[in-house]
């Protein structure tokens, strides 16, 4: 009886043994590259350090000025807006065109298809993924050039119209922005939602349709319910999306943020602390608080959008 139990142990301790081999490297990998800046950086923020020297420790001193400063808080209300407004773009759109391409253009021989053409669609929308984000941010400078030059703009002023002016006019900055984001982003969702739609038995909307369901009944009464779990990973990945925007901005915005702070974002905001008044420990503040409001905003999501899972 005590050899039998001596052998299952000695078999556990080597499936241990196995799985840490495995483990080791990897946890490794991410403490060294990952908690250890992190933690790197929650010591900087309680110092005053400028990127050379000592460091001399402040305690909070950085995070009671963070409070203070108006340029944080514009940044965090401009993020609310992106929290907001690019999720609810981009997912509807995409849940849209991944219907189209999947669904949309009914039943053929007892299976669900897209609209005619909807693979040539799929490497149309999928296309912006495989530029770099610099990339997308320099060509919409063209297509939002304030003269003749601009893709828009060059056609409004051919058709006798004034040109408008996307990334100089504070009220529209933020807005063209987050519309460059949109297009950006649209592709690979629209590959998500139709993986998840090709999981959807086809009997369901047979049966769906027999009953008389329309498209849009189809899209909001089954489609909709079942895809809720893939939406709910959707929302919080472009939620961190629009935490992390500092490509799109720094290249895109007038003055790395303007026009008068109209496109600032956190990132942008520590990296102007961090390299051009050299003010690391208060940068690391900032990078402190973007931390928290990432992680914030996740937990919440997946608390708030928790429902119970559709089997079928």
């Amino acid at each position: 009886m005590r050899r039998g139990k001596l052998t299952v142990l000695k078999a556990r301790w080597r499936t241990y043994l196995f799985v840490i081999g495995f483990l080791f490297l990897p946890v490794a990998l991410y403490s060294v590259f990952v908690i250890a800046p992190y933690a790197q950086a929650f010591q900087l923020a309680m110092t005053n350090w400028r990127g050379v020297g000592k460091p001399e420790w402040v305690g909070f001193d950085n995070f009671q000025r963070l409070f203070q400063d108006e340029a944080f808080w514009k940044a965090v209300q401009h993020h609310g807006i992106l929290l907001l407004a690019l999720p609810l773009i981009t997912i509807a759109i995409a849940l849209y065109f991944a219907f189209m391409l999947n669904v949309g253009g009914g039943s053929r021989s007892g299976q669900r298809v897209g609209v005619r053409g909807s693979g040539f669609y799929r490497v149309v929308f999928f296309f912006p993924q495989v530029l770099a984000v610099a990339i997308i941010a320099v060509l919409f400078q063209m297509v939002y050039r304030p003269n003749e030059s601009g893709l828009i703009n060059g056609v409004l002023m051919k058709l006798g119209l004034d040109p408008v002016f996307f990334l100089i006019n504070p009220n529209l900055a933020l807005w063209s922005i987050i519309g460059v984001l949109v297009w950006q982003a649209v592709g690979f969702y629209v590959v998500l939602f139709s993986a998840g739609m090709a999981s959807i038995p086809t009997e369901i909307y047979e049966a769906a349709e027999m009953d008389g369901a329309t498209r849009v009944t189809l899209f909001f009464r089954v489609t909709l319910p079942l895809l809720w779990d893939t939406l709910q990973v959707a929302w919080v990945y472009l939620g961190i999306a629009a935490f992390d925007c500092f490509a799109i901005v720094a290249v895109l915005s007038v003055d790395s943020g303007g026009p008068d702070g109209a496109t600032t974002v956190l990132a942008v905001e520590i990296y102007r602390n961090a390299f051009t008044y050299s003010r690391f420990g208060y940068a690391s503040a900032m990078g402190v608080a973007l931390f928290f409001l990432t992680l914030t905003f996740a937990a919440l999501t997946l608390r708030v959008s928790k429902r119970e899972s559709i089997e079928y």
